[in-house]
């Protein structure tokens, strides 16, 4: 008869309930005989072959946040308001379908069981819908902040999506939306791709507060964010005011999330993406809407955007996740140097959260099912997290 191997953890997430600090799971062959604290599996096991512990025994994590066809830039930590212009922009030969290939293949290589993109090339997004073996969403990245466009826009968006969903196959990724962020579109076309989202049943991620500038913009319609975005939509040749964008006055208490609130985009349910900068409102709103957030403590601290409040986020109930961003702006595309990055940049926040955050919340973002790790189902190595 085979001895039982025992699998310890400082932390195990089975996929049900909350994780657990010192937990283990027993092993016979292949098949799972226990999963729950360390004393009661050595109690009722006494005969397994307890192994040195882990770090974390837990369903794989998810990167519920990236841009794969920015994978072929260098790595460049700067301030926001230089690494747009210097990498961002300057980069932008070599983003594109080489660069998402590469990247797919280095969030295969991750270990991730999913992931959420944000496509801004259409050649690329029809390649990932054919392509990807790794499942999730991929985001169709819009962007138009003028309202006089935002019908054409939408309609031509629209169009788009009815062929794209047709690429869709079983096992792969889904077709998403993502308006760009709360003010590179416009209020418009962000009421317009919402109702639209919801009816269809497509998953949507906005970039949402990622600097502190962006809270300045919607209360004063001035500061950096505000000067920059509309001295390019000029570069464009379209004169615009923030109110036009928007479609109000800037006004003090205005913020992206009680914008996007009031144009009921929030009953869509969209994932909001960074929310660096937020008040104590803004996380209570999203909260009682239902939306998903998603962090990038690495892009955030290398960009110099301000720490992600987690443990604000995680009383008031909302549904965190877990992503890389580019690795323009975050290194890598393996989301656990992204677990070990989160938590290193938030010492004080109980570990447990982050890896439910990368496992659970990454799920509740691109969708699938996360496995169970219990009795009488199959073990999987891929349940033991890398130690580096």
């Amino acid at each position: 008869m085979t001895q039982p191997t025992l699998f310890a953890a400082d932390i195990l997430y089975t996929g049900m309930g909350s994780p657990i600090r010192g937990g283990g799971v027993v092993v016979s062959g292949q098949t799972i005989a226990a999963a729950g604290p360390l004393p009661e599996l050595r109690q009722n096991y006494p005969q397994a072959r307890e192994l040195p512990p882990r770090r974390v025994i837990s369903p794989p994590p998810v990167n519920a946040h990236t841009h794969l066809d920015m994978s072929l830039y260098d790595f460049q930590p700067l301030p926001y308001f230089r690494w747009i212009p210097e990498v961002a922009i300057a980069g932008r030969a070599q983003r594109g379908l080489e660069g998402a290939q590469s990247g797919l293949e280095s969030i295969r290589a991750s270990g991730a069981a999913g992931m959420g993109d944000i496509v801004w090339d259409a050649d690329t997004l029809e390649w990932l819908l054919q392509e990807s073996e790794v499942p999730g969403v991929a985001y169709w990245e819009v962007l138009d902040p003028n309202p006089a466009t935002a019908q054409a826009t939408f309609e031509a968006t629209r169009e788009r999506v009815k062929g794209w969903r047709k690429l869709e196959r079983s096992g792969g990724l889904r077709l998403g939306l993502s308006p760009h962020a709360t003010h590179t579109v416009s209020h418009t076309l962000h009421r317009l791709l919402a109702e639209y989202a919801a009816g269809e049943g497509l998953p949507m991620q906005i970039h949402v507060l990622e600097h502190p500038s962006e809270a300045e913009l919607f209360a004063t319609g001035a500061g950096p964010l505000a000067e920059s975005f509309l001295a390019s939509v000029k570069r464009m040749g379209t004169e615009l005011s923030i109110a036009e964008v928007i479609g109000r006055e800037p006004a003090p208490g205005l913020s992206a999330v009680s914008y996007l609130e009031g144009l009921g985009v929030l009953k869509a349910r969209p994932t909001l993406v960074h929310m660096v900068n937020v008040t104590p409102e803004d996380i209570t709103v999203v909260a009682q809407s239902g939306c998903p957030v998603v962090t990038c403590p690495r892009s955030n601290r290398n960009l110099h955007c301000g720490t992600f409040p987690w443990q604000q986020f995680a009383a008031a109930g909302a549904e965190v996740a877990l992503g890389t961003d580019s690795v323009a702006s975050g290194e890598t595309l393996n989301i656990h140097d992204e677990v070990r990055a989160a938590l290193a940049i938030h010492p004080g926040l109980d570990p447990r959260l982050v890896v439910r955050a990368a496992v659970k919340g990454g799920r509740r973002v691109v969708g699938g099912r996360v496995p169970f790790i219990r009795r009488g189902e199959a073990w999987s190595d891929g349940y033991l997290w890398p130690e580096e």
